[in-house]
């Protein structure tokens, strides 16, 4: 955890706690456990004082539920008080998993049931607590994030109508375009990007991996990813390149102009190892279409991380891919929800992103500058070197 010292040294807003949702439970009690264990070991000589009141607890869940009636209607119940609280709601909005019935009929929640859930939780606190922070993951409705056209603009309304509701920080990891964040200009936005965990759990699981220009390089599938290629090559110090998605304008398909095909720029990939970078796998065509044309332009090895593996139409595509080998490796965090049958493939690795939460809440907590965790720079270039040395990361 980085800058304990900055922690020691500065006071809390309020006292902390967690409105986890169904959705993210899962993912909410491990990021629980590292809070717990942080403050246990940091302020160990102020515990006592009145202003670190609740500081070091047990647990930093708030007891929370949102239930629904036969007809589908919904409502928030909180079962502990509130009040003067520094509250963090956590909120996974593509957790498809959970259903509800309607007149007897089940209905999986989709991202607007758990945004209205959301809310209802906001609604609930009855402007209480202290300060309202939300920890979205995958933000709602990030990729509508722009006008073209008569469309709506649903990712800016719903950052515009929770600041209305009172929500003071946005907590989100590698928004589709960050630039949303104009919608709510007085409100605090911090975006977050997972690469250090990517090269991390990389490094786990590939033991024979050279890191530099000769034997690696880094890829954007397309041009709106370019920006997370650019940094973590820089990082590692080897190549970038990139694919350019031509499309058919002349045509609409599932609310988007189907690709023609995809276009490399870039260097020679002969006998490199490729890792791919992108914000997210939904059906996970185009990552497949991209893993493809690098393997058939000689790559040695492809290794594709991605922050979001929401996996729209299942794992047959991935499965006949890895099979024909295309890609070696998926890496995918746990930011939102995977279905169980994912950890039984054996080219995906878990990029666990708990800690890192755990880090960003502590700090927000004490209202401490975000670069502490913001910049991992230096702790990709602790691990690389810790691998250099010792061919092994533990």
């Amino acid at each position: 955890m980085p800058n304990l010292a900055a922690l020691e040294n500065a006071m809390p807003v309020a006292p902390l706690k967690i409105i986890a949702t169904d959705s993210c439970m899962d993912f909410a009690k491990k990021v629980n456990d590292y809070l717990v264990e942080f403050r246990a070991n940091t302020n160990c000589d102020l515990k006592n004082n009145p202003a670190f009141q609740e500081y070091a607890e047990d647990n930093y869940i708030l007891d929370a539920k949102c239930p629904r009636f036969g007809s589908g209607e919904g409502k928030a119940v909180l079962n502990e008080s509130v009040r003067g609280k520094d509250l963090f709601i956590m909120v996974d909005v593509c957790n498809h998993s959970l259903t509800y019935t309607v007149n007897g009929l089940v209905n999986h929640k989709s991202p607007d049931d758990h945004y209205q859930d959301l809310k209802r939780l906001i609604a609930a606190c009855n402007g209480k607590a202290h300060r309202i922070n939300v920890v979205m993951p995958f933000l709602y409705e990030g990729r509508q994030h722009r006008r073209s056209g008569r469309e709506s603009l649903d990712c800016a309304y719903a950052l515009k109508e929770l600041s209305d509701m009172g929500v003071r920080n946005f907590i989100t990891f590698d928004a589709h375009d960050p630039r949303v964040a104009n919608a709510a200009p007085l409100n605090g936005f911090d975006n977050f990007t997972p690469p250090y965990q990517f090269i991390r759990s990389l490094l786990r699981h590939e033991k024979d991996l050279i890191i530099d220009k000769e034997h690696m390089t880094v890829i954007s599938p397309d041009e709106g990813a370019l920006d997370r290629a650019v940094y973590f090559s820089s990082v590692l110090g080897v190549d970038t390149g990139m694919f350019y998605k031509r499309r058919d304008y002349s045509k609409v398909v599932n609310g988007k102009n189907p690709i023609v095909a995809h276009e490399f720029l870039g260097d020679n990939l002969k006998g490199r190892d490729v890792v791919v970078i992108d914000d997210m796998i939904a059906s996970g065509g185009s990552m497949i279409d991209t893993a493809k044309q690098i393997k058939q332009m000689g790559a040695k090895r492809v290794f594709i991380c991605c922050t979001f593996g929401l996996f729209t139409e299942g794992f047959k595509a991935f499965d006949n891919a890895y099979e024909k080998g295309y890609f070696d490796r998926v890496v995918c965090t746990n930011l939102t929800y995977l279905p169980p049958e994912v950890y039984e493939k054996p080219y995906f690795v878990e990029a666990d992103m708990s800690k890192f939460t755990a880090s960003i809440i502590d700090f927000m907590n004490h209202d401490l500058s975000m670069g502490n965790v913001l910049t991992p720079t230096q702790k990709i270039q602790e691990v690389l070197k810790t691998y250099n040395e010792k061919g092994i990361i533990e």
